[in-house]
């Protein structure tokens, strides 16, 4: 599968975007526009042409090879160790990818909003756009057998498909761009390709999904940079992106049980990701081979430190529910908390196939021996929170670094 050209990541031999011109059809009425502004809009734009990528040879040099490899092993390591653990702290590592990958657009919530979104107290905001990216991450893995133009799709559809169904289905049929203003993208930061180029370069990129012979945590970061240079849906593509990179991972069996928090890394230093990102688009392919690298370790070691807080908080769990029968709901119902760190009786009686008595006794037993705390509900309804895991979630926010402001991608 090569054309004959061999690249490496310091090479200035992997080709760099091409670019041609548009002539721009104003939605605006130009009428309310400056003079300035209506002489723009009459200029043709520069929109990217992404060069074909699925033949490409790859030569890596021997440092980032043993960076990558130390990586992938971090990576296979973490996920063996944490992921045979049980579907609790699965469940918390996918939310904390989902958060941290929705915070590097710009999306930031609390864990208790974010818990509160899942049962459904929150249906707008942050929390709510954040709980749906969870619905992609879940996508993204579950599909992770098979990653063509379908999965993909359907993996934005989970993400948008409840809320802004328009813009799902299919690739997008309009301009986009990234930065300058919403009248044209004449002033924009990067316009990718024109729509009619897109079907060609992400059946260039399913493609390229499908060989062997690269390292899957570099097809990572080639895949993931060509993907969002072509940012092929009106909305999305940096949340479906790095999805793509769980099923990605899942796929090459660098992940077998968990969705490791790569995006956590990525938000450590988010502005080298983005420069990496716009490195790859000059032909650059170091810069974005070492941004997942280094995401690897910081979300290996924030995950396990993450691991240690909840293992920390279910063995002070368990000395505080001592003395009650070890078939009692309430161990049941502590165990579930872990994973919905928010809970109402109707989650309790629907997971755990209980009676409404029987969920309210253990939710008053864990209130009484202080694992839960009752709660003000925004739906009149009760809701029971387990605080120290919501703690510990912030937490790992905040050692991914949140950032109060960055340039989406």
């Amino acid at each position: 599968m090569s054309n004959g050209r061999s690249t490496g990541p310091d090479s200035p031999q992997w080709p760099a975007l091409e670019s041609e011109q548009h002539p721009w059809v104003s939605r605006y009425n130009t009428d309310d526009l400056t003079r300035a502004q209506r002489d723009r809009l009459r200029q043709p734009y520069t929109s990217a042409i992404v060069p074909q990528i699925a033949g490409l040879s790859i030569d890596i040099p021997a440092d980032i090879a043993t960076d990558i490899d130390e990586a992938t092993q971090l990576l296979t390591r973490f996920d063996a160790e944490v992921g045979p653990g049980g579907l609790p702290f699965a469940s918390i590592l996918l939310r904390t990818e989902s958060a941290s990958s929705s915070e590097i657009e710009n999306l930031t919530s609390g864990a208790r909003a974010i818990a509160e979104a899942e049962l459904g107290e929150r249906d707008t905001g942050n929390a709510a756009q954040i709980v749906r990216n969870v619905r992609t991450m879940e996508a993204a893995l579950d599909l992770a057998d098979k990653i063509d133009r379908q999965s993909i799709i359907a993996m934005q559809a989970a993400l948008l498909g409840s809320f802004e169904p328009n813009l799902t289905g299919g690739w997008r049929d309009e301009q986009v761009w990234i930065g300058g203003n919403s009248l044209s993208p004449h002033l924009a930061d990067f316009v990718p390709p024109h729509q009619d180029r897109v079907p060609a370069a992400m059946s260039d990129l399913v493609t390229f999904l499908r060989r062997t012979d690269i390292p899957v945590l570099v097809q990572v970061a080639i895949a993931h940079a060509q993907f969002e240079t072509i940012h092929p849906f009106p909305d999305g593509n940096g949340r479906t992106g790095r999805a793509i990179v769980q099923a990605m991972l899942r796929h090459g069996r660098v992940t077998t049980n968990i969705a490791v928090p790569v995006s956590a890394g990525l938000l450590h230093d988010v502005e080298g990701y983005y420069g990496a990102l716009t490195a790859y688009r000059r032909g650059e392919l170091r810069p974005i081979i070492s941004a997942f690298a280094r995401a690897a370790g910081y979300a290996v070691a924030n995950g396990r430190q993450l691991a240690r807080d909840i293992r920390t908080i279910e063995t002070d769990w368990e000395d505080k529910l001592r003395g009650l029968r070890s078939d009692a709901a309430a161990h049941r119902v502590r165990v579930m908390a872990v994973a919905h760190p928010a809970l109402n009786s109707d989650i309790v009686v629907r997971e755990l196939n209980i009676s409404p008595p029987t969920a309210f006794r253990a939710l008053d037993a864990l209130v009484e021996r202080g694992v839960l705390k009752a709660a003000n509900s925004q739906r009149r309804n009760r809701i029971w929170l387990a605080e120290p895991v919501l703690n510990a979630l912030d937490d790992f926010a905040a050692r991914a670094g949140r950032r109060k402001a960055a340039q989406p991608r």
